[in-house]
C-alpha cells in the first residue's frame, strides 16, 4: 500500500469564541456589584471608554443655548464683595496672636458641621479586653501576656492556643501566664478566654454564684446529655427530680455560648435586586435595576481622531482602534447581558405565575430546560444567567435560582415542587405541639395524608437543609 499526498476541500462548522462572545459570557455571569466593579476597572484601563455624565442636563443645556436667539443680551459678570464680619473681635485676635501661648481664637462658625461626629465605629472584642488589661495590670510582663492572650482569641471569645504555646512565646512562667489569663476570665463579657463550652459556661455558673448546684453538675458531668435534652436521664444520673432538671436547664439556657459574639465587627451584608417584578391591576411589570451601574459611550474625541487621521504612529493608530474596539464590546455585551436577564425574568414569570400571584404553596416544579426551549437559548446561558441574581417581587426577595427545583409525585394528581414540600413541612414543624414533636416518621404519613408521596430519609434531608432540628432536639418540657 502506498502512501500519497492529495490535496481536497471540506466545509465544516465549529464554535469560535470570538474576543466579543467571550466578554459576553464573562459579564453574563456577574453579579450586579461584580459587574459594577467590573466596568469602573474597565473605565480606568481604557482611555476610549467614558461614563455619560447628567445626560438629561446636558440635553437641556444644548436644547435652551440652540432655542435661544442670536441677540441675547450678554450675561454680566458677577462681582464677588469680600466683607469683614463685625463679629470678628479684632482685639481678641491681636492679643492671642502676639500671645506665646496656644491660640485658641474661633471665628464665628454657624452652619458648620463636623461630620466625623456622626461616624459611629463599633468597638471590637479584642479592644475591649485590651482596654480593661490596661485598667487591671501593673507591669509590662503582664501586659506583654495579655496582649498575646487577647492576640489569640477567635471571634466567639475562645483562646485557640495552648498554655504552653503562651508559656514558649511569652517566656514567661507558668505561675504568671496563669495568673494573667484567669484575669482576662474575669473580664466582661463573661466567659471569654475560656478553652471550650464547659469551661466557659461553668465560668458564666461561677459569676452569678451558681457553684456546688445543680447547674455545675449537669455543665461538668452531663453536657452530652443537655445537648440531646435528655433530661431523664439526667435525672436519674443525679438522683433528683426532672423539675429540678428542667429549672436547671433553663438557667443554662440563659448563658451565652459565644461571648464574643456580641463584639462582632462584621457588617451585614444588603442584597441589591437586578430585577424588580411589580404588580399592576392584573398584570406584572419588569424592571431591570441599573441604579448605580455606569451609563458608557465610545470617546468621540478618539473617534474622530482615528477617521481624521491624526499624526500617530501605527503602533499607537493600533492601540487605539483596539482600545475602541474593546469598549465597543463591553457596552454591547452589557447590553445583550440586560436583555438576556429580562427574557429569562420574563419566561420565569409566564411559567411560574401563580406563585407571583398567590405565594410560595404555588410554586410549580421547573428546571433549566423549560425556560431555555421558551426563550431558545442554551441551557447553559440560563445558568449564567440565574445565578448570583435576584428577583423583588411581590411574595419578597429570591434569587433567581429559587424557581428551578425538582418535581416531587402526588398519590393523586399532578407533581408538586420540592420547595413547597419543604415549606409544607416547615408549617408543619411550627404548627407542632412543643411537648410532643412530630417524627420525621410522623411527619412522612402527615404528608401523605395531604396526597404527597415523600420518603421519610427526603424529610430528614429537606429539615437538615432548613436547619430544623430533629424531633428529640425540639422537644420542650
Amino acid at each position: 500500500m502506498a502512501l500519497e499526498l492529495r490535496q481536497q476541500l471540506k466545509l465544516t462548522q465549529q464554535l469560535i469564541m470570538t474576543p466579543q462572545l467571550q466578554m459576553s459570557i464573562k459579564l453574563l455571569q456577574l453579579s450586579r456589584l461584580e459587574l459594577v466593579e467590573a466596568i469602573r476597572q474597565e473605565l480606568e484601563e481604557n482611555p476610549a471608554l467614558e461614563e455619560v455624565q447628567d445626560f438629561a442636563d446636558e440635553e437641556s443645556r444644548a436644547d435652551q443655548s440652540e432655542a435661544a436667539p442670536d441677540d441675547t443680551p450678554a450675561i454680566q459678570e458677577v462681582e464677588i464683595e469680600e466683607k469683614i464680619k463685625e463679629a470678628v473681635d479684632w482685639d481678641n485676635y491681636i492679643d492671642e496672636y502676639n500671645s506665646t501661648g496656644r491660640i485658641s481664637f474661633e471665628a464665628e462658625k454657624k452652619n458648620i458641621v463636623n461630620f466625623e461626629s456622626f461616624v459611629a465605629r463599633k468597638e471590637s472584642l479584642n479592644e475591649h479586653l485590651f482596654w480593661q488589661l490596661l485598667m487591671t495590670v501593673s507591669t509590662k510582663e503582664e501586659e506583654k501576656i495579655g496582649s498575646l492572650i487577647i492576640g489569640n482569641l477567635n471571634n466567639d471569645g475562645y483562646l485557640d492556643i495552648s498554655i504552653e504555646e503562651l508559656i514558649n512565646t511569652s517566656r514567661s512562667s507558668s505561675d504568671k501566664v496563669n495568673q494573667v489569663l484567669s484575669l482576662i476570665k474575669t473580664f466582661d463579657p463573661i466567659g471569654v478566654g475560656s478553652s471550650d463550652l464547659k469551661e466557659c459556661l461553668l465560668i458564666q455558673a461561677k459569676h452569678f454564684k451558681l457553684n456546688n448546684t445543680i447547674v455545675t453538675d449537669i455543665i461538668e458531668n452531663h453536657i452530652n446529655h443537655l445537648e440531646n435534652k435528655n433530661y431523664k436521664a439526667i435525672a436519674t444520673a443525679l438522683r433528683v427530680n426532672i423539675q429540678e432538671v428542667i429549672s436547671a436547664v433553663s438557667i443554662i439556657k440563659e448563658f451565652e455560648p459565644k461571648p464574643g459574639r456580641t463584639f462582632s465587627v462584621e457588617e451585614p451584608q444588603y442584597i441589591n435586586p437586578d430585577i424588580f417584578v411589580y404588580k399592576l391591576d392584573d398584570d406584572f411589570l419588569i424592571l431591570l435595576n441599573d441604579d448605580g451601574v455606569p451609563r458608557l459611550h465610545v470617546s468621540s474625541f478618539y473617534k474622530q481622531f482615528i477617521s481624521r487621521g491624526g499624526k500617530l504612529s501605527d503602533k499607537a493608530k493600533e492601540y487605539l482602534r483596539d482600545k475602541i474596539r474593546s469598549a465597543s464590546w463591553l457596552i454591547k455585551s452589557i447590553q445583550q447581558r440586560q436583555k438576556t436577564i429580562y427574557r429569562v425574568m420574563e419566561s420565569i414569570l409566564k411559567f411560574q405565575r401563580e406563585f407571583f400571584e398567590k405565594g410560595i404553596a404555588y410554586l410549580k416544579p421547573m428546571v433549566l430546560r423549560n425556560i431555555a426551549e421558551d426563550i431558545d437559548m442554551h441551557e447553559s446561558t440560563i445558568s449564567r444567567v440565574t445565578t448570583n441574581k435576584y428577583a423583588y417581587t411581590p411574595q419578597g426577595l429570591f434569587e433567581l435560582k429559587y424557581f428551578f427545583n425538582s418535581s416531587i409525585n402526588r398519590i393523586n394528581g399532578d407533581a408538586i415542587a420540592s420547595t413547597c414540600v419543604q415549606e409544607k413541612i416547615r408549617q408543619i414543624i411550627l404548627n407542632e405541639d412543643a411537648s410532643k414533636p412530630y417524627s420525621d416518621d410522623k411527619i412522612t404519613k402527615l404528608l401523605k395524608e395531604s396526597n404527597i408521596n415523600i420518603a421519610r430519609r427526603t424529610v430528614t434531608k429537606y429539615r437538615e437543609m432548613m436547619q430544623l432540628l430533629s424531633s428529640n432536639k425540639r422537644k420542650q418540657f
